[in-house]
């Protein structure tokens, strides 16, 4: 009896490691094509090998960068940095966004102000918050937060405004108060946008902080990393510090983000679990 059930159950898993294995050369496919341009560019001598390094220098100075404790200090260091900042915009950003697809009269005060700011490069409000907090730690912060804040406060607006009024008017029919009208009907229905608003707020918050590193001349960091790297033509370095970027990116994608939509919009019925 159990020789027949683990016959049966074999298929299956050579099912699922089959439906796995496919799904990471799916993954890996763009870049095993990207890597193989940037090695058939770099190996037909157009730009010289200091300028544009072989994928091995690229993994030379990655490994010795690493090893040697210089990479991931400055990682930890920019990390740091931008969690501290990109949390400011999150709860900054979400808050007022509710706030102004709830009430009429914040969005008349807000809207104008924020449509206002927000087309403005991060990198034009750099000198006055360097003046205005000095060189260091807390300009760089102050910073990320602001910049990031509005992708971040006009999707959560977007979101509240999108919920479908079918969906208030059928809560308060059953009773419900206005408390649990939020956060049971308004705020799972805002979520998806408030998720997408959290995502390229992140974004933001990389572009502007990689560049003001340099400027708030902070000791640490990846932005100070690759731009002191560009002094001395040190493209290997620089890209290694551009991949580290992109790993975290991709970490925070998929350990915090995917995580936090499975948990509710995914599991709320709201979303495929593999739509994305």
């Amino acid at each position: 009896m159990q020789d027949a059930v683990t016959l049966a159950a074999t298929p299956q898993l050579e099912g699922r490691v089959r439906g796995r294995l496919r799904a990471i050369a799916r993954n890996l496919f763009p870049f095993l094509v990207m890597g193989g341009l940037w090695e058939i560019v770099a190996r037909s001598g157009v730009f010289p090998r200091k300028l544009f390094p072989r994928l091995e220098d690229v993994g030379r100075a990655f490994v010795d960068l690493t090893v040697s404790g210089v990479l991931p200090h400055h990682a930890i260091e920019t990390l740091l940095r931008l969690l501290s900042g990109f949390a400011l915009a999150a709860v900054a950003g979400v808050t007022l966004g509710v706030l102004m697809g709830r009430t009429r009269r914040m969005e008349d005060i807000l809207l104008p102000l924020v449509s206002i700011l927000a087309p403005i490069p991060g990198l034009a409000y750099a000198p006055l918050f360097l003046l205005w907090f000095g060189p260091g730690e807390v300009s760089a912060v102050a910073l990320v937060a602001f910049v990031s804040a509005f992708a971040v406060i006009f999707n959560s607006w977007t979101g509240v405004k999108a919920v479908k009024e079918i969906w208030l008017r059928s809560a308060e029919a059953m009773g419900a108060d206005r408390h649990r009208l939020f956060w049971n009907v308004i705020f799972p229905g805002a979520l998806p946008y408030i998720l997408t608003g959290l995502r390229l707020g992140l974004a933001q918050a990389w572009r502007i902080l990689v560049a003001v590193e340099m400027l708030a001349s902070v000791p640490w960091g990846l932005g100070w990393l690759i731009f002191g790297a560009r002094e001395f033509l040190n493209t290997d370095a620089m890209l290694a510090g551009i991949i580290v970027i992109a790993l975290i990116g991709i970490a925070l994608e998929k350990y915090v983000f995917q995580r936090i939509e499975n948990y509710t919009v995914v599991r709320w019925g709201m979303m495929e679990p593999n739509a994305r």
